[in-house]
């Protein structure tokens, strides 16, 4: 609030106030003009006082949350040439955007197109077209400036301290904290205790129970295909989250693993009503509302935690017992956080914080490992070519045998499939970061309240990038590698860059390698013609309509 305007009205009350100094004669005479009624005792005064400043300072914050701040970094960005639409007070494009949303949404699309942009990230894409690269949305009274040069994303990726993460509704942070949502040092200790559990030793470790799950897998397959004389057509989606939630289970928790199927059931249905909870995130104080939504939301995080921590107290147990630590992700993890206490100074995470990473490694294992392979499958069974490559490949290292971790590094062909489905259908289409000061990007100077916006889905397919041939699903263009893929820009990122490059990448990559090898040893895939192509934004980038896809057994 501004200090003239604070201390003119506070002395007025102060002078009114002071009228329980006034003799009798002149309080009748100032009664005459109306105000004898602000008679008041030094404790009224003080009261008054108080309660006209927080209702000031309130009203204040209030008026420049809703229409002065905005408007002020709304001129600071059109100064700098970035362009959007006028502020509109509280709601931004907030509607425009829904209504974008809805309708790219109601119709699926051309089933060979690749470019999935226009629909799940529909109002920046006309944002974009409208506007130019250099452009800015609203989100509420948030703007959200959008970031597609390479070297203005390296900059950001690099200076994690100053780029943070923005953020989010404490109901979406039911669904899953963790260090990745985390800054600075927190950000910095959690993920120093967490990366021993995705050494390469330890994956190694992992390929066996990446093959027992695939197993499973290829049995009920092979059991369908069997009894409809070698072929039918399947939704491989159900499947494919099934067994990407089996990995997880027996890699994160070993002989616990029927618990964590568990938590994986609850935390899906706990991402289906998050989304049911975007259109109302906005809205101050909602969380706090008794909807049938939110007590549901609440339940599961509350069952999810009295999960969780039934296993972490057993295996905290066992460790200070000294029995030696599972190979499991959470036997690996609670041993570095055990070591980090005794050596550290500052501790370890708090068995609350625990449960938190061991939710992340849930929600973003399950999703993002499921939706890579499911998107390969895909692909492949459009591009009979490269499936036909990929399966002589998969023969000639492992034969009729299992994988195993030191063959796996030969597979050149699937990993250059791999990473171009992961460029076409990246599992996070986006993704932000928060600025809480005034900071230079590039030849910009970015003003504090600004979110940033990465849309890596466009990014992944921008010709001036990748080539003319940018919406096309083209492994060969990975032959030399990732970094010589694009045209010397970093423009590939579905694991993120830098410091805070996704921890998990290599396990997921390992996993799909497993899961690729042994279905195309078993089966070919045939593009069906009632597949219903609608990926579609939830958290992670899903197939809305399920993957119909014929199966033959070879």
């Amino acid at each position: 609030m501004p200090p003239c305007f604070c201390f003119t009205l506070i002395s007025a009350i102060v002078s009114l106030a002071g009228t329980d100094t006034l003799s009798p004669t002149e309080q009748v005479n100032m009664g005459g003009l109306g105000i004898s009624s602000l008679y008041f005792t030094p404790i009224t005064f003080a009261i008054t006082t108080m309660i006209a400043t927080v209702l000031l300072w309130w009203l204040w914050n209030a008026l420049n949350w809703v229409w002065l701040r905005p408007k002020r970094i709304e001129r600071r960005l059109k100064e700098q040439g970035i362009q959007g639409n006028s502020y509109r007070p509280m709601v931004g494009d907030i509607r425009d955007m829904v209504k974008m949303i809805k309708e790219a949404k109601s119709k699926p699309m051309d089933p060979h197109s690749n470019d999935i942009a226009p629909r799940v990230l529909p109002y920046v894409v006309h944002t974009i077209a409208k506007y130019g690269k250099s452009s800015f949305m609203w989100l509420g009274p948030r703007p959200r400036v959008f970031i597609l040069d390479p070297e203005k994303f390296k900059e950001m990726a690099t200076k994690v301290y100053d780029f943070q993460k923005p953020d989010t509704s404490p109901l979406f942070k039911l669904l899953a904290s963790g260090f990745a949502n985390y800054d600075g040092d927190k950000w910095a200790k959690h993920r120093k205790i967490v990366s021993p559990a995705f050494n390469v030793e330890k994956l190694k470790l992992l390929v066996p129970i990446f093959c027992q799950s695939c197993d499973d897998l290829i049995r009920k397959w092979e059991s369908v295909v069997s009894s409809s004389n070698g072929s039918c057509e399947l939704d491989l989606w159900p499947f494919v989250q099934n067994v990407s939630s089996d990995v997880l289970a027996r890699a994160g928790f070993g002989s616990s693993f029927e618990e964590g199927r568990r938590v994986f059931e609850l935390q899906r249905e706990m991402l289906q009503l998050t989304m049911t909870l975007f259109k109302f995130a906005f809205i101050p104080g909602y969380r706090f509302l008794p909807t049938r939504t939110n007590r549901r939301m609440k339940a599961i995080d509350k069952e999810i935690r009295a999960s969780l921590m039934g296993i972490i107290n057993r295996r905290l147990k066992a460790i200070q017992a000294g029995e030696p630590s599972n190979n499991d992700l959470l036997g690996i993890l609670l041993e570095s956080n055990y070591k980090e206490s005794e050596k550290s100074s500052g501790g370890g995470m708090s068995l609350r914080d625990v449960v938190e990473e061991v939710k992340l490694f849930y929600l973003a294992g399950q999703e993002a490992n499921a939706e890579l392979l499911v998107w390969t499958l895909l692909l492949l069974s459009r591009h009979p070519d490269w499936q036909a490559k990929a399966r002589e490949e998969v023969f000639q290292v492992f034969g009729d045998e299992k994988p195993d971790y030191d063959r796996l590094g030969q597979l050149k062909i699937v990993s250059m499939i791999l990473q171009e489905s992961l460029r076409l259908y990246p599992p996070v289409v986006m993704f932000a970061r928060y600025l809480r000061k005034d900071t230079k990007l590039g030849d910009l100077t970015i003003p504090a309240g600004v979110e940033l916006v990465v849309p890596v889905s466009m990014l992944h397919q921008d010709k001036e990038f990748w080539g003319d041939d940018a919406g096309e699903f083209n492994p060969e263009r990975f032959s030399g590698g990732v970094s010589k893929a694009t045209k010397g820009k970093l423009s590939y990122l579905p694991f993120g860059w830098g410091p805070r490059l996704c921890i998990g990448q290599n396990f997921g990559l390992l996993e799909a390698k497993v899961a690729v090898s042994m279905i195309l040893q078993r089966f070919s895939l045939e593009f069906s013609p009632s597949y219903t192509h609608a990926p579609s934004f939830i958290i992670t980038l899903q197939p809305e309509r399920g993957a119909h896809l014929i199966l033959h057994k070879l």
